[in-house]
């Protein structure tokens, strides 16, 4: 609101009155009488000579917002608006972890519990229980690992705390600059809000990524095809577009059809359709930034084919690769070359004579195909019944029929394994392709003629001392 001062004046003569007006015009730096704007002014809204014979004036004092012209000013606001945003993901990040550090101590609980049996069993020496105490007993084991992750997540919890606190503070530091400007070392508040952002884009980055621990019930989304086939959509696609891409069979077939978006495709038959330069073998294409990767039908070389200008971009051999079924899954269908996409990037699984006939994981560069590096395992391809990779996480099927579970992991950033066990419905009997989204945080699955969907669970674990 404008400020209205109240000025006391003896009366003088008429020079003296012109005098102090044409003060009262100079000390609003104007450079014009009558200005274009009221609201950016000084005003003499009324005068009047009480009985005393002193002159009596009200004067309007210009809005605040004279200051915003000031670049300090507008710098400190755009720096406001840049923590207020950084609070508003903070707080995302916070429920997040709340609602994780829940699951974590449902755990603790459900382990407590499972101790406190244990006492109960342990104490008792009767044959009856014999069975159960050595049920419970394994399953102890199994969770004891979790306690030293929970103490973990415990502190990550703390660590969002203090993110909140410093962004509470540095709040209340620009609110009081705004009206106060220069109270402060701009420089210095400037490097703050700085190493914060960095370390709340650090800390969002590694939530991006978690370790598998469930995948939900199936979602059919479309029964159409053969037994076998391949779809799936672009993670890489513009913001606003979700095309789908279907490919039926896993060999001797060239045409890829291409659905505007996932309604489409889960309730009308409209397409377009491309035409490969060669045919497709497997069931192991994905589609990334606009590309499509396959592998060409009976050989070990990868192309890469630009559906919008229908053209290749670039081929190459997948040196010592089996093909023609050599090595394929479980299932068979000359599925020996998988490609996928996770976070990370491109990969391509295989696997060679050098390795025994155990699956070999290469990171593939996207435009050149060329390999960046390469991890040998000791699993058997042809035991796997399908595969996938999350965050540069392997993960393998026992099986493609029947009761199903992922059963087999293999961390690429540590170079090691291990055995699990997460189970998922196998609804109509029959995998044959099973890619991770990181888009979508989602598996797509082609089951017996059956489009499906799966959610997936990942468990995320932030150390203070990678932050």
């Amino acid at each position: 609101m404008p400020g209205t001062w109240n000025c006391v004046q003896e009366m003088q003569p008429t020079s003296k009155l012109l005098g102090l007006f044409f003060l009262l015009l100079m000390g609003t730096e104007l450079t014009q009488v009558l200005p274009t704007n009221p609201e950016e002014s000084w005003q003499v809204y009324s005068s009047a000579q009480d009985s005393e014979g002193r002159c009596i004036c009200t004067v309007v004092a210009p809005q605040q917002t004279m200051c915003s012209r000031d670049a300090r000013t507008k710098q400190l606001r755009q720096l406001l608006e840049k923590v207020q945003n950084m609070s508003q993901s903070i707080e995302v990040l916070d429920r997040r972890t709340q609602r994780d550090l829940q699951y974590v101590e449902k755990m603790e609980n459900q382990m407590k519990g499972l101790e406190s049996k244990f006492k109960q069993v342990e104490e008792s020496h009767k044959q009856h229980l014999a069975r159960q105490f050595k049920a419970i007993k394994a399953k102890m084991e199994e969770l004891r690992p979790l306690i030293p992750v929970l103490e973990e997540y415990k502190a990550d919890a703390k660590l969002v705390l203090q993110f909140k606190e410093e962004v509470q503070n540095l709040t209340s530091v620009l609110n009081e600059l705004q009206e106060e400007i220069g109270a402060y070392d701009y420089e210095e508040l400037q490097n703050r809000v700085s190493n914060l952002e960095e370390r709340l884009r650090a800390c969002m980055q590694k939530l991006a990524c978690g370790k598998l621990t469930g995948i939900s019930d199936p979602v059919t989304i479309k029964t159409s095809g053969s037994r076998f086939g391949s779809w799936m959509t672009d993670p890489l696609a513009p913001e606003g577009e979700n095309k789908v891409w279907y490919m039926d069979s896993y060999h001797n077939n060239r045409f890829v059809r291409e659905y505007k978006s996932m309604s489409d495709f889960m309730n009308t038959d409209n397409f377009t359709s491309h035409r490969l330069p060669h045919p497709w073998s497997g069931t192991g294409q994905v589609v990334y930034n606009g590309s499509i990767y396959f592998n060409k039908y009976q050989s070990h070389i990868i192309i890469r084919f630009d559906l919008k200008t229908e053209s290749i971009l670039k081929t190459r051999s997948l040196d010592y690769a089996g093909y023609n079924n050599m090595y394929h899954y479980a299932w068979g269908g000359h599925s020996d070359i998988d490609l996928m996409v996770d976070e990370n990037g491109l990969w391509a699984v295989y696997a060679t004579n050098q390795n025994a006939g155990n699956i070999v994981i290469s990171k593939l560069d996207p435009n050149t195909l060329q390999s960046l590096q390469t991890w040998n395992t000791s699993y058997p391809k042809r035991s796997a019944g399908e595969a996938f990779i999350i965050c540069g996480t392997l993960y393998v099927t026992n099986g493609y029929s029947g009761g199903t579970k992922v059963h087999y992991a293999y961390q690429t950033n540590a170079s090691t394994y291990e055995y699990i066990d997460i189970p998922f419905q196998n609804k109509y009997s029959h995998i044959s392709m099973l890619d991770y989204n990181p888009k979508d945080r989602a598996l797509y699955a082609w089951n017996n003629g059956h489009q499906i969907l799966y959610n997936v669970t990942l468990f995320h674990v932030i150390r203070s001392d990678e932050l």
